[in-house]
């Protein structure tokens, strides 16, 4: 590649000439934005395909036969539920015999449309914070645009309605949970004094009814550097612990128990302590980084482990460790969670998926597998914390998704939900192979195609590789219909930054290390390549947010391996991530732009930096949402703005005005984006549609 000039590397916010980008509402900003719009739906929607792509997704994703995913509570099965007359959902429930029926009798507790009619605001449903015991009363979030900022309301479900003069908050990044049916945890971020630099809550009240949200008691804080603050009730049994944490940072923390006495006393366990629950007076925890506990335990990555928190609550000393689940070779945890009296933990074997099924008697801990499908992704879709209801999901790339029941924790299950095929997978194989990544590290990556391809068909990457989070497989309709039942062939690769293989699979990617994400991402386009199953005129690579940023690097770095790339929801100037709320959050992933050598390492990647005048990129299609408050906007225009700028007249940019971060809300302009992208895919890896 050419090296570019100094002219087309800013270095600080004065050499940077679409600045004025980051005004999220300003009337410039919008008018760019709408005028760029404009010119995408012009050449995208205007595709003759585009309405049969738009109408196939929209079909799929509001379709009546589409699972109804619910979680038991108090002998009900709760669900939020869309389809093409419920636009912003219904929240509903129905008994625990009728969920497991062909056609559920549900009862709706809050339509959100006619809710959103009669107040005029959007309201996207956000969750609810239940009551215990009885679970009628809960603390409902809504937000107004689809962000991660919600309004707060006090909701009575047997009522249905509001309550009147009941607790209730504006629109923040504040959180809220029940202490008793009198007081709210509140984890506070109105004011900028609550605020962390990242945004979130500081400091953390209890609230008393019929008392000013001002005037609310403040009992733990958290640094102004810190990520957040919170608060929570959590139940073992009959016991209750009011749980607080410091949150250093994505990856570090410091919990405290709330003692009666008032104080707030540290558990004592290493910062980087991970996948917390606790179960029959044990606290069950993991570790990021090797540990030696007091009694000289070594407790491991990819390993549970457990102690006495009763015995801890009362001598204040850190009794005996246990082992709850011993590391294994490729095997990482991938959460945990638990009825009354089991304790589950979902696994991921070299990408797939198993349950293992925890119990605690006098003579320690025993585990035993819970009997679901092999070879797919397994997941515990709920678990009734209060009860002994535990459902898993089940799914692969060619097997529509299934929720599997219990009523008796694990001990007999039945499969009560599937999902009917939405594409012909007859002719299709799903395979895994591995690619070498430049260091020699083997990177596993998962090819769905058909069974017959000869010679290289157009090709879609897919990639993340960040903050721990895995990517498995999974089922879904839009993209069979859309691209698989064509022809085409799909690739999921697991490179390093992920959960794939635990924390260590993760730090191979942090911070100094982050090229090795890239590097593993190009590997796998490179493998791709060698196997014939695409050329790179033939294949196109997609990722969103940490994704947005991978293929933003993968287009920089390696523009001749592709033939189309979607940036989606990015972070792509990473000398400014941190001055866009909330990117100070990510420090502990990408390191800090403030600090020179730190700097150093990020200006060697960021794609907005790296952007040449003189380099052949391939076409590329970036998307935003003007209401997204987890990664700015600004990142997408700024990048499409100059990728323009710079002569590169296949960059199209298309920026969503609600929707928030993960496209909540509206499932039409959800299938508009997918037909968009489809299209555009279809057309730069074929030259039709």
């Amino acid at each position: 590649m050419t090296k570019s000039s100094t002219k087309t590397r800013p270095n600080s916010a004065t050499d940077d000439p679409f600045l004025w980008l980051e005004d999220r509402t300003g009337k410039e900003t919008l008018d760019w934005v709408h005028r760029q719009n404009e010119i995408t739906v012009d050449e995208l929607q205007g595709d003759p395909s585009y309405q049969t792509y738009f109408q196939t997704a929209l079909d799929l994703m509001t379709a009546e036969d589409n699972i109804a995913v619910g979680s038991a509570l108090n002998r009900h099965v709760y669900n939020f539920w869309q389809d093409k007359t419920n636009v912003l959902g219904l929240w509903r429930r129905t008994a625990v015999a009728s969920y497991k029926t062909e056609k559920p009798d549900w009862q709706t507790i809050i339509d959100f449309d006619s809710l959103s009619a009669k107040e005029g605001v959007k309201w996207v449903f956000s969750g609810a914070n239940r009551l215990y015991p009885d679970f009628s009363r809960c603390l409902l979030s809504l937000s107004p645009d689809g962000g991660d900022a919600s309004e707060m309301r006090e909701f009575d479900i047997d009522s249905k309605s509001f309550v009147e003069g009941g607790f209730c908050a504006p629109a923040s990044k504040s959180s809220f949970n029940w202490l008793d049916k009198d007081t709210v945890i509140v984890s506070a971020a109105f004011e900028e004094d609550e605020k962390t630099q990242s945004g979130y809550p500081r400091i953390v009240k209890l609230w008393q009814r019929g008392t000013r949200l001002e005037d609310a008691t403040p009992i733990f804080e958290a640094q102004k550097q810190d990520l957040a603050a919170g608060g929570s009730l959590e139940f073992d049994g009959d016991k209750r612990h009011l749980l607080l944490s410091r949150t250093l940072d994505f990856f570090a923390s410091h919990s405290f128990l709330r003692l009666p006495s008032g104080e707030n006393r540290r558990i004592p366990l290493p910062e980087d302590v991970t996948d917390t629950v606790l179960f029959r007076d044990q606290l069950v925890f993991g570790v990021r980084s090797p540990w030696t506990a007091p009694d000289g335990t070594l407790c491991k990555p990819d390993g549970l482990y457990s102690l006495d928190f009763v015995g801890w609550i009362e001598t204040n000393a850190l009794g005996p460790v246990e082992t709850v689940l011993a590391p294994a070779d490729r095997v990482s945890i991938a959460g945990i969670a638990r009825t009354r009296d089991r304790l589950f933990i979902s696994l991921m074997d070299n990408v797939r998926g198993k349950v293992v099924a925890c119990d605690r008697s006098g003579s320690g801990w025993s585990l035993h597998p819970v009997a679901l499908p092999e070879n797919g992704s397994v997941g515990i879709s709920h678990a009734e914390r209060f009860g002994s209801s535990v459902s898993f999901s089940f799914t692969d790339f060619l097997t529509p998704s299934s929720i599997i029941w219990s009523d008796d924790n694990a001990a007999t299950l039945a499969t009560v939900k599937s999902q009917p095929a939405r594409f012909d997978a007859s002719s299709l194989v799903s395979e895994q192979f591995e690619a070498r990544s430049k260091d020699g590290t083997k990177i596993p990556y998962f090819v769905v195609r058909r069974r017959d391809q000869d010679g290289p068909v157009p090709t879609l990457l897919y990639g993340y590789g960040g903050f721990e989070v895995p990517l498995l497989p999974g089922y879904a309709g839009v993209r069979g219909q859309l691209w698989l039942e064509k022809g085409n062939a799909y690739v999921q690769a697991n490179i390093r930054g992920g959960g794939e293989f635990g924390p260590n699979w993760h730090q191979a990617a942090l911070k100094a290390n982050r090229q090795n994400a890239f590097d593993d991402f190009v590997a796998v386009a490179q493998d791709l390549v060698k196997r014939g199953i695409a050329a790179p005129p033939t294949l196109g690579i997609q990722g969103g947010s940490n994704g947005g940023l991978l293929t933003g690097v993968s287009l920089t770095q390696h523009p001749e391996l592709f033939g189309a790339v979607i940036i989606d929801v990015p972070l792509l100037d990473m000398l400014r991530y941190t001055e866009l709320p909330p990117g100070a959050s990510w420090m502990a992933e990408y390191g800090d732009p403030a600090k020179p050598e730190e700097a150093a390492w990020l200006a060697a990647y960021s794609p907005y930096q790296h952007v040449e005048p003189d380099t052949a990129y391939p076409p590329v299609l970036l998307t935003t949402s003007t209401a997204d408050d987890r990664v700015h906007p600004g990142h997408a225009r700024k990048m499409a703005a100059r990728l323009q700028a710079a002569g590169h007249a296949k960059t199209l940019f298309f920026e969503e005005t609600e929707g928030g971060h993960g496209g909540r809300g509206d499932r039409r302009p959800q299938a508009a984006q997918a037909a968009m992208k489809y299209v555009f895919l279809q057309r730069a890896l074929t030259g039709v549609a």
